[in-house]
């Protein structure tokens, strides 16, 4: 039996369908209240739990193998975060910590490239770096090396745990509407969009969740693995998801000086308003910073081969298109 946490992600519901088509039985560790369209259709065992819960976990972890760590808060914002530190470092520790007792023979964290140390332009971003607690850029990245590094230490305690470390992910099966995926479907959909100069690499959530399983079946015990795609600058990612539509949309060039001044003022709109953040001080860092990613050691001790972006790209677009939003209705 396999467990997946964040099963209803967009990395999680992937890999529970790879799973699957293996012929993996897999059960997956829901919140209560939580959607459950990702999964629809999919021979999947549920069980609600919360990994802030080591109570839940017992019972979740019943005859279980592997477990597969992706249960997780992803965040731009700036400042600290209670909950994303919870969710993310303290929720890991829970499910270590219950895993050992549990007597599970193998734990798959999903950690972030974003844990890694920034490295300076000029220098590959490989595995050789070291994961960094204290990154002073956001406490996403903060809270994913936290969490890394516990797993690290629980490896020295006897764990047989394996990291992986995926990129910016993209592709099909986003039903939650990821930072990318949105800016994708709105691109597919004609809508104005600005951009800043920038670039990063960015994978296939498919490539991803096979990776997963690969680091599952071949991953050396402590050993992290980087899962990357490939790099694309912000303009030629606009203009690959014309030629793949075959429709234009308008789009603006702000200035990187302007765009760091009005980006001090984004995050209280998006508070503000509840909505998703995309332009943030930390997207903008992002695309400034180095981006240059070896999946090397991913490809040679595991056999991992991520594909085009552009192909990437083109089955998100047709995933997009086949799953249209619902039409909205006026106030009355």
């Amino acid at each position: 039996m396999n467990l997946v946490t964040g099963a209803t992600g967009h990395i999680g519901n992937v890999l529970v369908r790879q799973l699957l088509e293996k012929g993996e039985k897999v059960r997956a560790l829901i919140l209560h209240g939580e959607d459950l369209a990702p999964l629809k259709g999919l021979n999947v065992e549920t069980v609600i739990g919360d990994v802030l819960d080591p109570e839940s976990l017992k019972s979740a972890l019943e005859g279980v193998q592997r477990v597969f760590h992706l249960a997780g808060i992803v965040s731009i914002m700036p400042g600290r975060d209670e909950l994303v530190h919870r969710v993310n470092v303290d929720g890991t520790l829970n499910l270590i910590y219950a895993s050992i007792q549990a007597g599970v023979r193998r734990l798959v964290y999903t950690s972030s490239i974003h844990a890694i140390v920034r490295a300076p332009h000029g220098v590959e971003i490989d595995e050789t770096l070291p994961f960094d607690s204290h990154n002073p850029v956001g406490e996403y990245d903060r809270s994913k090396a936290e969490a890394t590094l516990a797993v690290q230490d629980a490896v020295k305690q006897g764990l047989d745990a394996v990291i992986v470390c995926p990129t910016g992910v993209i592709g099909p099966y986003d039903y939650r509407g990821s930072e990318m995926g949105s800016l994708i479907r709105d691109c597919a959909e004609q809508k104005p969009q600005m951009y800043v100069d920038g670039a990063y690499d960015f994978v296939d959530v498919r490539d991803v969740a096979e990776g997963i399983i690969l680091a599952s079946e071949k991953g050396r015990t402590g050993e992290s693995y980087i899962l990357s795609g490939e790099r694309i600058s912000v303009r030629y990612l606009l203009e690959t998801i014309r030629e793949v539509t075959g429709k234009g949309f308008f789009t603006l060039k702000v200035p990187f000086r302007m765009a760091r001044f009005l980006a001090r003022y984004t995050p209280a709109y998006y508070r503000l308003t509840h909505t998703k953040p995309r332009f943030t001080p930390y997207s903008l860092e992002t695309l400034r910073s180095n981006s240059v990613i070896s999946h090397l050691k991913a490809e040679r001790d595991l056999g991992y081969r991520p594909r085009p972006l552009r192909q990437a790209l083109t089955d998100t677009i047709q995933w997009f298109r086949e799953h249209r939003r619902p039409p909205s209705t006026a106030a009355g």
